[in-house]
């Protein structure tokens, strides 16, 4: 790796999904170390995972890096065009209807970023990606439901505090949820 690596994007294939579900997966088990115990990451991941809807949609980017010659996935997220604010397939309480731009903000979803690869610019590029794509399609803002890991990102990145949600897991422990939101 270099200090300035150049990064590519595309948008995710259902054949990118076992490769998405790995780097999240080590995305969740490292990344959050520095922010939660064992066992919120482990009430975190009943909530996290991959979203199928939104490589459908088309809405679910791919980052990836040269890597000795070959193409490397290093982080992984999208925007949502539907309601359902954070969580993958088997999350409890979605709502995958269609969000109306006129009053309804998209969402910032699943961003994650291997753990290697991590204070390179990739959730920045992610989220440009995302903000860009929901103004084109006629969105007037944003919202994300965000971890404590990655409050900090958002906050920098113009996002405002909503609402703060503790969701307590199968173990006890408790979950946080920040809803933020921006104007595009």
């Amino acid at each position: 790796m270099t200090n300035s690596p150049t990064f590519t994007h595309r948008v995710a294939t259902p054949a990118d999904e076992p490769a998405i579900v790995a780097l999240m997966r080590a995305s969740i088990s490292e990344n959050m170390k520095g922010f939660l115990t064992v066992a919120e990451i482990v009430a975190a991941q009943e909530t996290m995972g991959v979203d199928r809807t939104l490589i459908r949609d088309g809405t679910f980017f791919v980052i990836e890096a040269d890597r000795n010659g070959r193409k490397v996935m290093v982080g992984c997220g999208g925007w949502g065009k539907r309601k359902t604010l954070y969580g993958g397939d088997h999350t409890v309480g979605r709502d995958d209807s269609l969000s109306d731009p006129a009053t309804d903000g998209a969402r910032i979803r699943a961003m994650y970023t291997h753990p290697s690869w991590t204070r390179r610019g990739i959730g920045t590029l992610l989220l440009g990606l995302g903000e860009t794509a929901a103004r084109r399609a006629g969105f007037k803002f944003i919202e994300l439901g965000s971890t404590v890991a990655g409050e900090a990102l958002y906050t920098k990145m113009g996002f405002q505090e909503v609402s703060r949600e503790a969701h307590v897991a199968a173990n006890g422990s408790e979950s946080i949820v920040i809803k933020m939101s921006k104007s595009l």
